[in-house]
């Protein structure tokens, strides 16, 4: 009967630290594409009928837990190509890049850094 007694303490002090899990704020992802498709090989009057190419996505991630907070959002339009994105710095900066993309101008990029607010230490 002592035997049963023990398992089931041991059993209850166990469980009652497995329970002891720490708890974590969820993390938030979304995303938004939307597609239209063109065939792998296109025949030759594809555009004429279709046009060019288009689409238009983002995406967020907020995971407090790891500290991996960023955000995409790009369009584009024929050969012309849009967009913006963000993301925490290791050191609490935000980083945000917007840029474009065409055949005249190629990829250009406009990159800010946001500065990270220090207390300063009082002795």
């Amino acid at each position: 009967m002592s035997l049963k007694f023990a398992c089931v303490v041991v059993l209850v002090i166990v469980c009652g630290i497995s329970a002891q899990h720490h708890h974590h704020k969820p993390a938030i992802s979304s995303q938004h594409i939307e597609r239209h498709d063109i065939p792998a090989h296109p025949p030759k009057d594809f555009l004429e009928h279709h046009g060019p190419a288009k689409y238009e996505f983002e995406y967020k991630v907020h995971d407090p837990h790891t500290g991996d907070d960023k955000f995409q959002h790009e369009t584009r339009d024929g050969h012309h190509v849009k967009g913006v994105y963000s993301l925490h710095e290791a050191d609490g900066s935000i980083r945000t890049v917007h840029y474009t993309a065409d055949k005249k101008q190629g990829f250009q990029a406009d990159i800010k850094h946001s500065t990270k607010h220090v207390e300063p230490k009082h002795h």
